[in-house]
């Protein structure tokens, strides 16, 4: 007789880096996450976790000396050609999701 233990799932969420505060997004990326051409819980988790996007190497590094007290920015060129960026506010009291046209 052989017994068997299962451990536990082990989280493979990324860790928060900061607080997003309120998540907002703008009208144009609102059409987009009702329609299902975009997922924002996907997106936030990975800018919460410092996965910049496709922001150039100088812009990832000046986000990560900002991510104490900083703005924060990510982009994401989606496959469907879609653009979403994500700004998180100094303070922290403010994460917007928006189309680069909308800023």
């Amino acid at each position: 007789m052989s017994v068997t233990t299962t451990q536990p799932a082990v989280d493979q969420r990324p860790q928060a880096l900061f607080p997003l505060g309120r998540v907002l997004a703008t009208s144009g990326v609102s059409r987009f996450i009702e329609t299902g051409q975009v997922n924002p819980l996907a997106l936030l988790r990975r800018h919460v976790s410092g996965d910049w996007g496709d922001l150039c190497t100088e812009d990832k590094k000046l986000n990560d000396r900002s991510l104490q007290d900083g703005r924060l920015m990510s982009t994401y060129k989606l496959d469907n050609q879609l653009t979403i960026w994500i700004i998180t506010e100094w303070d922290r009291s403010v994460t917007t999701l928006l189309l680069p046209s909308e800023y």
